[in-house]
């Protein structure tokens, strides 16, 4: 089986980690193929970054088809370009958002997010309610760290201190990590908090391998048919 995990942003050391992530938590014949387009913001953090990283996002589903590709995850957090990803593709595209809350949802009766910026609270608000996860979010939280600024030494110290406080006052069951940046932290948290902290790029990856594995693609009918033929102008590639 091979997935290909796009990091919808242009950094290629936060591809490494997403790859690390995912390669960490996929079967032994699973192949992990982690990307981030060429073209894009460097990180993305408000409605104009995700706007236009849909773009590149597209254009490595494409690709993806082209080389076989058995399924997909878009490793953002705001899970930019997921419905025109799945228009695309013949396997399942899963965005790591929803995967984190569905995920959250079949372990605990209740979970906090916690994410970089405060302005990407609201993004991920949206989400909670396109995803019916109104029920079980208890809180959004963020670090008020720029998604670039996870690299540094201590942003596992604020990721950390806000997820305590999430535990205090939220009434979780579950955190979820509200950035792809923060994947390499969820088995360190859930020791260091003794409860499941929840990254969305593993939880994203199994999914997608079981899906797979029950024989179940991207439906081809109605809405998420492929895209209509039609000449496309500019830098957007026909599909």
């Amino acid at each position: 089986m091979k997935i290909k995990v796009i990091n919808p942003n242009t950094t290629v050391s936060m591809t490494q980690i997403i790859g690390s992530a995912a390669r960490s938590i996929a079967s032994s014949t699973t192949e992990i193929i982690a990307c981030n387009p060429a073209m894009g913001p460097v990180s993305i953090e408000g409605h104009y970054d995700e706007a236009l990283s849909a773009i590149g996002i597209l254009d490595e589903i494409r690709k993806g088809e082209a080389e076989k590709m058995d399924g997909y995850v878009i490793a953002c957090f705001g899970d930019p370009g997921l419905m025109a990803a799945r228009e695309l593709a013949r396997g399942p595209v899963i965005g790591i958002a929803e995967a984190a809350m569905h995920a959250a949802s079949f372990i605990a009766t209740g979970f906090s997010i916690v994410t970089t910026l405060g302005r990407t609270r609201v993004i991920a608000q949206h989400l909670v309610e396109r995803y019916g996860m109104t029920r079980f979010c208890r809180q959004i939280r963020s670090i008020d760290l720029s998604v670039l600024n996870l690299e540094e030494a201590y942003a596992k110290t604020a990721v950390l201190a806000e997820c305590r406080m999430a535990l205090k006052e939220d009434d979780c069951g579950a955190i979820i990590l509200g950035c792809a940046g923060m994947a390499d932290l969820s088995i360190w948290l859930s020791n260091e908090l003794g409860i499941p902290v929840i990254d969305g790029v593993s939880v994203a990856v199994k999914f997608v391998e079981a899906l797979v594995g029950a024989g179940l693609g991207t439906s081809k009918t109605g809405d998420l048919a492929y895209p209509i033929s039609k000449p496309y102008t500019g830098i957007a590639p026909s599909p």
